[in-house]
């Protein structure tokens, strides 16, 4: 009996316009910068034509990439509401792939833009066993106080009795084929802007660490401290931070190479430095786990694994020798793929977009104890 399990970032799938880039030139999409627009109104009618027509195509690609990871349970990041999610699923999973996801589930989470994560199931995995959702769980209300997760750090940016999870760690309990299995779902702490001399990514740490430190103990009280491994369990979804990268040097036209590191520190140490969990992307070449392309100039340009399935050492080790995959197919032309890992784009593809998202699904095949 076998599982197909993915995750995937979608990128802001809306149902919903935002207008504030006609007062905040932050927010304003680069097309619009190119004309004088002094009308509110006028703006309004420009942004609503320019996102609708860009959006075609950019859900298309989407669908391809959920289409080629023919997950049988998927998690979705960047998600608005069920609405939005209903009308993706409808409209360009089944009508333009020609296979859905009958089970949906999405609890709105405590992201100040509306994003939320998402679960799409199949009634049954493609070899015939029947997927069960026996509970579905949101700890989105969770506060550093619950857990008792407060520290001098958070203390810098957060209080003590604000909520954990700046998304949602939403927990599915399923059977498949009778066989019990538990999924987490997350969405961390994006990096954000420079702090004390720290950049963005050590500024926001922090934070993530402690969503990480949540999860964790989340799953730890449902089954046990110490009695975790045994289990079959997967932590799916974007983390917003790596523990190793690969640096990309040189610029167009002159040539690349590719530098791997580890880093010093990351917040999902949490997950892996007592084998709590395997990040089994890991098991892929060190140049070929990225899932996504980050580049502010010729000096800041890396690739970077940002979608994680961490899997239960009891599933990992019933998995030996089992590599997951990573569909880079709708990246845009501008991401700069190593030697030997250059795929076939989706038609319309464009340098920059459209794309299907600048993540890139992962999607394994599991076999459940």
């Amino acid at each position: 009996m076998s599982l197909r399990l993915a995750t995937f970032n979608v990128e802001n799938l809306l149902t919903r316009f935002d207008f504030t880039g006609f007062r905040n030139q932050l927010r304003q999409d680069r097309v619009i910068k190119l004309f004088q627009v002094s009308s509110e109104g006028v703006y309004q009618q420009l942004e609503q034509a320019r996102v609708i027509a860009a959006t075609d195509d950019t859900r298309q690609m989407t669908a391809l990439a959920i289409a080629d990871a023919d997950a049988d349970i998927l998690c979705l990041q960047e998600i608005d509401n069920m609405a939005a999610l209903q009308a993706f699923e409808y409209g360009y999973l089944f009508r333009m792939v020609g296979n859905g996801y009958r089970q949906k589930y999405l609890v709105e989470g405590n992201d100040s833009r509306g994003i939320d994560v998402a679960v799409l199931m199949r009634e049954e995995t493609r070899d015939g066993q029947k997927i069960e959702l026996r509970e579905v769980r949101s700890h989105a209300m969770t506060t550093y106080r619950d857990l008792d997760l407060f520290d001098e750090e958070l203390a810098l940016t957060n209080r003590i009795d604000d909520k954990i999870f700046k998304r949602d760690c939403l927990e599915l309990d399923l059977l498949i084929g009778g066989r019990p299995f538990s999924l987490y779902v997350v969405h961390f702490k994006s990096m954000g802007n420079p702090r004390d001399e720290l950049d963005g990514r050590q500024s926001t740490m922090p934070i993530r660490r402690a969503e990480a430190r949540a999860v964790r103990r989340i799953i730890e009280d449902s089954f046990g401290a110490g009695h975790t491994g045994k289990k079959s369990f997967a932590i799916c979804g974007d983390m917003n931070d790596y523990q190793e990268r690969v640096d990309v040097i040189g610029r167009r036209g002159a040539g690349y190479r590719f530098e791997h590191h580890d880093e010093a520190e990351s917040a999902l140490d949490v997950f892996s430095h007592d084998g709590f969990a395997e990040n089994v992307v890991r098991r892929r070449p060190a140049l070929d786990r990225w899932t996504l392309y980050h580049a502010r100039g010729p000096q800041e340009q890396w690739l970077c694994q940002l979608d994680y399935l961490w899997l239960s050492p009891a599933l990992a080790a019933h998995n030996a020798g089992r590599l997951p995959e990573i569909i880079r197919s709708g990246q845009p032309y501008r991401t700069i793929f190593p030697p030997g890992q250059e795929v076939e784009r989706y038609p319309r593809t464009g340098w920059d977009r459209p794309k299907a998202s600048d993540h890139c699904p992962v999607v394994m095949t599991l076999d459940l104890p």
